[in-house]
């Protein structure tokens, strides 16, 4: 009898194509820059990233693009949103609406699109005043690390050399192995359940389909972050695009030798290998979206 894939399935799919997600990114990793601050502990504050250009992302500039606030009268933090959108720069950075309160936490984290070149601005509002580093800052690696020291009192006079904020690179290795491992769940999970409602319920195609994606993730998170790491946003985006073929080319044709070889005699057709490996990567890239959005500590 021939097998036919369940509408409920293919309307998924169709679902999750079609519907506008609030960001661009699949369960691979996602660029961030986590700044922790030392010697506010006694202040209430905001921490946002001015940025050199006027729009990263979902993130955008209210001068540069005067009809997007993201902020209307009746949130509760449309106030300090106002001040950061009032702040005039002296290098003239923008402020893209994006900011979080680190009163409790003492830590900063911008986790999909922050900005390539970026100041950092504190405010105080208490005090209603702000501190601004006097040096602009990188995204040095896919998830850059840093470590922000403020001179104690920080709304006070600045040292001799006109700075009150120290700020160093901590990049944090064993983070990133965590998340590395994190994501890899995340895409091989999706990819086996995915496997499932095609029917393939063997323990040994499972399990075939585990080794396949542990190692084809494991290179693709790896090159990408090295992409990243070393030579920027430019050449991830560039190899990313062809790294993603090539791994849905290489899942197609290990899948079809492998299907065949355990379900010889099974008459399993040949479409299906490549249709689950498009549709596994589809999903598991849909899915990634809507993660990232809502998770982006983690991927």
């Amino acid at each position: 009898m021939k097998k036919k894939l369940p509408i409920w399935f293919l309307a998924m799919i169709m679902t999750l194509a079609l519907q506008p997600p609030a960001a661009y990114a699949d369960v691979g990793p996602k660029p961030s820059v986590v700044i922790d601050f030392q010697g506010l502990e006694n202040e209430r504050y905001y921490v946002t990233l001015l940025s050199e250009i006027p729009t990263t992302g979902p993130y955008r500039a209210i001068e540069a693009y005067p009809g997007n606030p993201r902020f209307s009268e009746e949130e509760a933090d449309y106030g300090i949103w106002r001040a950061f959108a009032a702040y005039q720069d002296t290098d003239d950075y923008y402020f893209l609406q994006y900011f979080q309160e680190c009163t409790d936490t003492s830590r900063f984290t911008w986790g999909y699109y922050p900005p390539p070149k970026f100041k950092i601005l504190i405010y105080f509002p208490d005090q209603d005043q702000f501190l601004s580093s006097k040096k602009a800052y990188e995204r040095y690696a896919f998830d850059s690390y840093y470590t922000a020291a403020v001179q104690t009192p920080a709304i006070q006079e600045p040292n001799s050399a006109g700075e009150r904020l120290f700020v160093v690179r901590s990049y944090d290795y064993i983070r990133e192995i965590q998340s590395f491992a994190m994501r890899m769940a995340a895409t091989v999970a999706i990819e086996i359940l995915v496997a499932l409602l095609f029917g393939l319920r063997r323990k040994s195609i499972l399990l075939y389909i585990l080794v396949i994606n542990i190692v084809t993730q494991s290179i693709l998170n790896l090159a990408l972050n090295l992409t990243l790491y070393y030579y920027g946003g430019l050449m991830f985006i560039l190899n990313y695009i062809w790294m993603e073929i090539f791994v849905f080319a290489v899942e197609a044709a290990a899948y079809a030798i492998g299907f065949k070889k355990i379900y010889a005699g099974a008459g399993i057709r040949k479409w299906i290998a490549p249709v689950y490996a498009l549709s596994a990567n589809g999903i598991s890239f849909m899915a990634g979206m809507w993660i990232s959005y809502y998770w982006p500590g983690i991927f």
